[in-house]
C-alpha cells in the first residue's frame, strides 16, 4: 500500500508580490517537511503572482520575476517534500499558465493549461496560450496528474490524465466565490472523478483581490465522487490529507466536510473578507463613510467593523433640514453599540455657501434634483477631506439596485474608495441586516423597519419613484445576471410598464457605473469587470 500526506495550502495571496508569495510557500513547506517525510505541498493556481494578475502578465520583466522566485525555491528545498505550484511561464513567444512540480530542488515536471476561461471575471485568452498534453508524475509509487482550475470545469483534461496513467487528479484553483459556488463546485468534481475513475483534490485560493473574492473551501472527491475531506471557507491555512492506494477504491482522510453553509453567512463572509483584504493590502490604516441612519450605511458600518475592528472604522452622520431626527438617533445609537468613532457635521451651512456662488445660475429656475445632488456632493466633499488628511479608505454605500437604476449622485455618495454593497440588491441587504442581528445587537430595529428613503427632500421615500425593491430586485436580477430581454421578463408576470421603465434606467446610467468605486463581487454577474457596456449606445429596452 502507498500513502501520501497532502497539504492543502490554501493561500492568501497578493497580486503582484513574488517575493511575499514565495516565503508564503517556503512556510507552507517547511510545515509540512516538520510533519512527514515526504509531503506533498499544493498550492493555489499562479501562486508566485497572484491571481488575477491581469496586465502585469504583459511586462516584460514577468519572466525574470517567476525565474527569480522558482531559483529561491529551489534552494529552500532541503528535505524530500514535493511542491505543487502555479506561475506563469513564457517559452519562446507564448504565456502558458503552468502548474509545477518541484522536488530536491529541481523542477520535475510542469503542466500546461489546457481550458482557458473566457466569460465572466475570467480574460484569460487575452494572456496565455492553450497547452494541449497531460501532465503525470510518479510520486511515492503513485501515478499523479496535473490540471489547473478551468481543465475540472471540462471533461477531457481529466479523462486524459487518468488515459496516460494518473491514479490521482490534483487540480489547483483560483475560483472567486459567488453565491452557491461551493456547491457547484462539489458538483462539478464529483462528476469529473466519476468521469476519470480516479480521485481528485481540489486546492483553492483564498482572500480578497480588488472586486474578487477567493473563497477557499479546498477539498477531496473519492473516485465515485463522494466529498470525503473539506476545508474551511474563507479562512488562510494548512490542511492535511491522507491517501492511501492499494485497496480499491483509494481511501481519502482528512478535514470532514461542513454541512451546506447558509447562503447569507457565507455572504457576510464574503463582503467581510473583501473589505478587508482591500483596505489592508492596499494599506490603508482604516474607513471612514456616511452613516446616515438609513439601512445601507448601517449594514456598510457592521461589515467594516467585522472587517477592520471598531478602532480603524471612523462614521460621520452629516445632517439636513431633511433629515429627521429618527435617523440621527439611530446613526448615534448603532455607532455607539459597535464602539467606533461618531462625528455629527452639518452640511447646512457648505450647501448654503454653494447656493449663494450658484443664484446667478438658478436664477429663474425652480428647485428640482440638482438642488438634492448637491447635498450629496458637500457630504461627498467632506468625507474625502477626512480620507485625505488622515489616510482612511471613503466606503460608499450604494446597493446594487441603486447602482443598476442610477439612484446615486455621481460625485457625491458614489465619491469614495470602495462600495461594499455594489453587488448586493435592496432586498439581500435587508436580509443581510437581519442576519447579522442574528449574530447579535447591531443595527436598530426601526433603520430595518422603516421605508428606505434619501432624505434629500422632505417626505421622500425611494419607492415614490422606483418600484417596490422586491419587484425591482426581481426584475434586475433577471436583466443583468440573467440576460433576459424585456419581452422575456414580463412574460414572467411583470408589468409591462414597470419594466420599461427599469431597463430604460439601467441602459442610460451606464456612465455613472463606469465612473462608480470598485465594489465586492458576490453574484454571478456583478457590476464590474463580469459586465462591460459600452456608454455611448443606441441599444434601448433590453433587446
Amino acid at each position: 500500500m502507498s500513502t501520501l500526506h497532502i497539504l492543502m495550502a490554501q493561500m492568501n495571496t497578493l497580486v503582484g508580490d513574488f517575493e511575499g508569495n514565495t516565503q508564503k510557500i517556503i512556510d507552507a513547506l517547511t510545515l509540512a517537511e516538520r510533519e512527514h517525510e515526504m509531503p506533498i505541498v499544493v498550492c493555489p493556481e499562479l501562486t508566485l503572482s497572484g491571481y488575477p494578475p491581469e496586465d502585469l502578465l504583459l511586462r516584460p520583466s514577468i519572466a525574470l520575476r517567476v525565474e527569480q522566485s522558482l531559483t529561491t525555491l529551489c534552494a529552500a528545498m532541503q528535505g524530500s517534500a514535493y511542491l505543487v505550484i502555479g506561475y506563469p511561464l513564457k517559452v519562446g513567444g507564448a504565456l502558458y499558465n503552468v502548474a509545477g512540480v518541484l522536488h530536491r530542488g529541481q523542477i520535475v515536471a510542469q503542466y500546461r493549461k489546457q481550458c482557458l476561461p473566457n466569460y465572466q471575471v475570467f480574460d484569460e485568452k487575452r494572456y496565455f496560450t492553450p497547452g494541449s498534453e497531460p501532465c503525470v508524475v510518479t510520486i511515492a509509487g503513485v501515478a499523479v496528474g496535473l490540471t489547473i482550475c478551468e481543465d475540472i470545469w471540462e471533461k477531457a483534461p481529466a479523462v486524459q490524465a487518468a488515459q496516460a496513467g494518473a491514479q490521482l487528479l490534483l487540480n489547483i484553483n483560483s475560483s472567486p466565490y459567488h453565491q452557491g459556488k461551493r456547491q457547484e463546485r462539489w458538483d462539478t468534481v464529483s462528476a469529473r472523478a466519476r468521469d476519470a475513475g480516479i480521485p481528485i483534490v481540489y486546492v483553492n485560493q483564498v482572500g480578497g483581490q480588488d472586486e474578487l473574492v477567493f473563497d477557499g473551501g479546498s477539498f477531496a472527491v473519492t473516485a465515485d465522487g463522494t466529498v470525503a475531506a473539506a476545508a474551511p471557507g474563507f479562512e488562510e491555512g494548512a490542511y492535511w490529507l491522507q491517501l492511501d492506494f492499494g485497496a480499491q477504491p483509494a481511501r481519502i482522510t482528512g478535514p470532514a466536510p461542513s454541512p451546506p453553509q447558509q447562503e447569507l453567512h457565507a455572504t457576510w463572509q464574503a463582503l467581510v473578507l473583501g473589505v478587508r483584504d482591500y483596505v489592508n493590502k492596499n494599506r490603508f490604516r482604516g474607513v471612514v463613510l456616511g452613516l446616515s441612519g438609513g439601512i445601507d450605511s448601517a449594514l456598510t458600518l457592521a461589515v467594516a467593523v467585522e472587517a477592520l475592528g471598531p478602532e480603524r472604522v471612523e462614521a460621520v452622520m452629516m445632517p439636513f433640514r431633511y433629515t429627521s431626527r429618527m435617523s440621527v438617533e439611530d446613526a448615534a445609537e448603532q455607532a455607539r453599540a459597535q464602539g467606533v468613532t461618531h462625528k455629527v457635521i452639518s452640511i447646512e451651512p457648505i450647501y448654503d455657501a454653494f447656493m449663494a456662488s450658484l443664484q446667478d445660475e438658478f436664477a429663474g429656475t425652480r428647485p428640482d434634483t440638482t438642488e438634492e445632488n448637491l447635498q450629496a456632493r458637500c457630504r461627498g466633499v467632506l468625507l474625502m477631506s477626512i480620507s485625505n488628511k488622515k489616510g482612511s479608505l471613503v466606503l460608499t454605500t450604494g446597493n446594487k439596485s441603486e447602482m443598476a437604476v442610477g439612484y446615486s449622485t455621481l460625485y457625491g455618495d458614489m465619491a469614495g474608495g470602495l462600495d461594499v454593497l455594489k453587488d448586493v440588491p435592496k432586498t439581500l441587504v435587508f436580509a443581510l441586516s437581519r442576519y447579522r442581528n442574528s449574530l447579535g445587537p447591531c443595527i436598530p430595529q426601526r433603520v430595518i423597519d422603516r421605508p428606505p428613503s434619501a432624505e434629500l427632500a422632505p417626505d421622500q421615500k425611494d419607492e415614490d419613484s422606483l418600484p417596490p425593491y422586491d419587484v425591482l430586485d426581481r426584475i434586475l436580477a433577471l436583466y443583468v445576471e440573467q440576460d433576459y430581454s424585456a419581452e422575456a421578463i414580463i412574460a414572467t408576470g411583470m408589468d409591462r410598464e414597470q419594466v420599461h421603465k427599469v431597463l430604460r434606467l439601467v441602459d442610460i446610467n451606464e456612465y455613472k457605473r463606469r465612473q462608480a468605486p470598485v465594489g465586492i463581487r458576490i453574484t454571478r454577474r456583478g457590476f464590474g469587470r463580469d459586465r462591460r457596456y459600452p456608454i455611448t449606445s443606441g441599444w434601448r429596452l433590453g433587446g
